[in-house]
Order: C-alpha cells, then structure tokens, then sequence
C-alpha cells in the first residue's frame, strides 16, 4: 500500500448507514438536522474579530454558503476548489485514476478530502493574514495581535472542518449533497428578507428594506424610480424561477426494452441540463473567489486582481469578471457602453466555464456513455433494433450524451449569467441554483421515496 493510500485509509469519515437504502424520514431528519446547525453556525461570531472587510461580499457569500465573520466564513469555498483543481488534473490527463473502478473512485474520494483540508487551512490563513478577517487594528504590533490572528485561523479551520463533515453527513444520510443544501437555504433566506423585511433601508430611512414594502410604500409617496426598481427586482425573481423550472423539466427520452420480455419497454431519460448544476456551482465559486481575493490582494498592496472603487470593481479582470445591474441602470438613467461589454464578457466565461466543467464532470462522475451503458445493460434493457452489444449502445448513447454536455453546460451557463444581470432579489446564480437543487431533491425524494412517506406529504409531492 502506497503513502497516500495509508492517508487517505486513516482519514477521519462519516461512518454510512447499514441499510442499503435509508427510509424517507431518517433521512428528512438528518437534512433538517444538518440544516438547522448550518443556521445556528452561520451566527456565531469569530472570538477576537475586530475588521471584516468580507462583510460588504455578500452576494458572493451565498454562492459560497458562507457567512462572512461568522465560524463558517469559508463556507464551502475549499470543497469546490479542491473538486475543481482534482477535476483540471483528471480531465487533462495530468492526473490518471481509473475511475471506472471502486478503489479508483475511492482514491479520487480521498484526495478530493485531503486536497480540501488543505484548502481549508490556506483559504483560513489568507483570510485572516492578508486583512480579510483580521483583529483590531489597535492591537497591530502587539503579541496579543499574532495569538488572535492564530485563533482567528484556527476557527476557520475549524468551520470548515466542519463544513466538510456536514456536507459527508448529508451526503450519506440525507438528501442530495451538503453544498448544493447550504446553497439553497442561503438563497431562500436572502430572497425572504430581501421580500419582505419591513425595517428601514441604511441608505434611505424612509423606505423599507423588503422589496414588497418599499414598493407600495414608494407608490404612496409617488417615488417611481424606487417603485420601478422593487417591481424589477420582484418580477425577475419570478421571472428567473419560471424560466428555470421549464429548462429543468426538458429532457430527451431514449426508448429501451427488456431483452428477454418481449412487447415491454421504458424511456431512459436523459435531462437537457445533462450535468446538472455542477458547472455553475464550479464557476460561480470559482468567480467568487477572484473577486474575493482580488480585495484581500488589494488590501494588500498588490492589485494582481484589480481593484474596486468602493464595493464596486473597478478594473482588472475582476471587473471583466464582475456582473453589472442592468436592469437598475437602465432605469436609473446611468446605462453606459463600457457595462455592455463587461455584460457580454461575462456571458462569455460564463459560458465558456459551464462548458468546460461540464465535460470533466460528464467524465469523472460516471456520466459518460460507456458508463450509462454498462448501467443500461446491466439493467436488463436493450436498444431495440440493436444487438445487445456495450460498444453499440456506447456509440448509439454517444450521439446524445455528447451534444447534451456541451449544449446543456452552455445554456446553464447562459441562463446563470443572464439572471445576474436583471438585478433579481438575490444573486442570479444563486436563484438558479436553487431552483435546480430543489427540482433535483423532487425527482430524487418522488423516485425513491413516494411509498414510504406520509400520507399528506405523497399527495404533496404528487
């Protein structure tokens, strides 16, 4: 046995459960649970923080599933990072895993871990060195300085450990996967308060926060300026959920029959969003974390990244990377050319990243046609008309699954970046992605669970 394969045997795991297949309310309960404590670290508050220059970050805490200043600042940052660098080194072949196999599967499992504990201690430690995170400023030069700064890390170490076990406990125990979980509750939160808070907005007193209360509020005192940007921001959030539901339900349907019952046959779907939301979540992050350390950078000293003017980008690839309010400039008279271009940029990697993050997950995560057609075979099914041969479903498979990865990863990519741009009430990517989260726990929760749940809850569902 070889060094990594004795690290990766003595990692610390979440033990699985003994049942192969767990009944709908034990795993509600771990989902609830898992949740629940998500929301109650995001409110406790690192021991000994005195700036938080990440606060003004949060549209991208969202899509990283983070609450700035709190225990779980890191959010799941070092999880996505590690599968994207361990999806680079597969994909381009610098890495070489048969993930065909158990223990290849297995070994890529435990590397991801190991590459994201590392991840976990370097993003703590560039959080809290580079002024991201950091103790008061009155105590720079002091000893006391240097042990917060330690203890700072050693929280956001802890958090993420955290994160990470969460994340393995919903993984085995509960519904779908922890980082597509925490970023759909912190989308739902945001878009509730963003709705309805009726407390009064910092930068205007006289109008409530919430979108439904400023709107009408702003209609009585004849504001049509902030009226029009509540409706907008109000009906691109509807818009957004309509548009995002019809693109998950479409799908391409091959017809397959049982070899050995003739007359008898399935339609073996195969969904238009092939990879699912796994390239934007890479993508989002991966934006999130230019942007992220673009500030740290230029707190710093050193503009690597570019630099903000105020909240804002200002220039560098981090403002070709950044996603202007169209919607908002429009109607507030300010539309230059220049946000146009950023606009188009943006789109374009967007793009461009989904499409790239949804070939090497089509590939890594047995989602390739040899992989669905060994899955088919060994199901008893056939393509009619064929000869029951693995290299002809192969083949036949590959003329669909193919166009879908490529063509699904783009529109994904191109429906994310369009939601960004139409000042929604929350991050435009994080509303896509949670709408796809929740229609992916649908089908998975109506597929395997619909006989074993309560009886309200079947007729629900249906």
């Amino acid at each position: 046995m070889s060094l990594l394969d004795k690290i990766i045997s003595n990692l610390p795991e979440v033990r699985g459960p003994k049942q192969k297949r767990l009944p709908f309310k034990e795993k509600l309960k771990w989902t609830l649970v898992v949740l629940i404590l998500f929301f109650i670290l995001g409110f406790v508050p690192l021991f000994g923080l005195g700036e938080n220059a990440l606060q003004q970050f949060e549209f991208l805490s969202i899509i990283l599933g983070a609450s700035f200043g709190s225990i779980i600042s890191l959010g799941i940052g070092p999880l996505v990072t590690s599968s994207i660098v361990l999806q680079l080194l597969a994909g381009t072949g610098i890495l070489k895993m048969d993930l065909q196999t158990t223990e290849g599967r297995q070994r890529f499992q435990g590397l991801q871990k190991i590459l994201a504990i590392v991840f976990i201690i370097f993003e703590g430690g560039v959080y809290v060195l580079m002024g991201g995170l950091a103790p008061s400023a009155s105590l720079v030069g002091t000893p006391l300085y240097a042990q917060l700064e330690a203890l700072l890390i050693f929280q956001l170490v802890l958090g993420g450990i955290l994160i990470m076990f969460m994340d393995e406990v919903i993984s085995k125990w509960g519904f779908g996967s922890g980082i597509s979980l925490f970023i759909a509750g912190g989308v739902a939160q945001q878009i509730f308060i963003r709705a309805f808070n009726f407390l009064p907005s910092p930068t205007n007193p006289d109008i409530a926060s919430g979108a439904l209360p400023a709107l009408f509020q702003s209609l009585a005192i004849g504001d049509v300026t902030t009226a029009g940007l509540m409706l907008a921001g109000l009906v691109s959030t509807v818009l957004v959920f309509a548009v995002c539901v019809y693109a998950q339900s479409m799908k391409v349907e091959i017809p397959l029959s049982f070899g050995r019952v003739r007359g008898q046959g399935i339609r073996w779907p195969l969904n238009f969003f092939y990879t699912s939301n796994i390239p934007v979540i890479l993508v989002a992050a991966l934006m999130a974390n230019v942007q992220l350390f673009a500030r740290l950078f230029e707190k710093w000293g050193l503009p690597l990244f570019g630099t903000f003017n105020g909240n804002t980008p200002a220039s560098g690839l981090v403002y070709w990377l950044s996603s202007p309010d169209l919607v908002e400039s429009i109607i507030k008279g300010s539309f230059t050319w220049s946000q146009l271009g950023s606009a188009v940029v943006y789109v374009s990697v967007f793009m461009l990243g989904s499409v790239l993050f949804s070939i090497f997950w089509m590939q890594t995560a047995n989602m390739d046609a040899k992989s669905q057609a060994k899955q088919i075979l060994s199901s008893g099914l056939q393509m009619p008309g064929f000869r029951k041969d693995e290299r002809v479903l192969e083949k036949i498979l590959s003329r669909y699954i193919w166009p879908l990865t490529i063509v699904g990863g783009a529109s994904v990519g191109l429906l994310a970046a369009l939601a960004d741009l139409t000042g929604a009430l929350s991050n435009g990517t994080g509303i896509l992605l949670a709408v796809m989260i929740v229609y992916k726990l649908y089908e998975e929760i109506a597929k395997q669970h619909m006989m074993d749940m309560h009886p309200a809850m079947r007729k629900f569902m249906e």
